[in-house]
């Protein structure tokens, strides 16, 4: 199945997509856009031009599993991105993927405006490699 992972942001958004066999996932773009509607056709519009059959959208929990404000913000999103895409909208445990991400990009020495204009997307692809891992066992 073609999944196409969101790592939300209050501005930039990471996305990242796999492929149809679901063993390897690659980023796609970061967007740049505060508007939860006009963000949620943006992502549509990729999902639709990738062919994604699933969206996985990281949910920020708190390091003790508990949820505050920004994954209240990602339920609310999670909403109209499923009415905007027409596609189902699975919620995952992000924790600690900005983190990663971070640290895959310090391996690689990217910087400054660079990583900046990259991390978002490699968080998603972390979000999706994580997703996808889980489905693994699941079958």
């Amino acid at each position: 199945m073609i999944i196409l992972s969101v790592d939300y942001g209050r501005v930039r958004t990471g996305i990242a997509i796999c492929d149809r066999t679901e063993t390897i996932a690659s980023p796609v773009a970061v967007i740049k856009e505060v508007r939860q509607e006009i963000l949620a056709e943006k992502i549509a519009a990729i999902a639709k031009e990738r062919q994604a059959e699933q969206i996985v959208l990281g949910l920020p929990k708190n390091m003790d599993g508990s949820e505050g404000e920004s994954a209240e913000n990602v339920r609310c999103f999670k909403d109209v991105l499923e009415k905007t895409a027409g596609l189902e909208v699975v919620l995952h445990d992000e924790r600690g993927t900005t983190i990663t991400a971070h640290h895959y990009l310090n391996v690689t020495d990217t910087r400054g405006k660079k990583r900046k204009a990259v991390v978002d997307s490699v968080a998603a692809v972390i979000i999706l490699e994580d997703y996808m891992r889980l489905r693994g066992n699941r079958s």
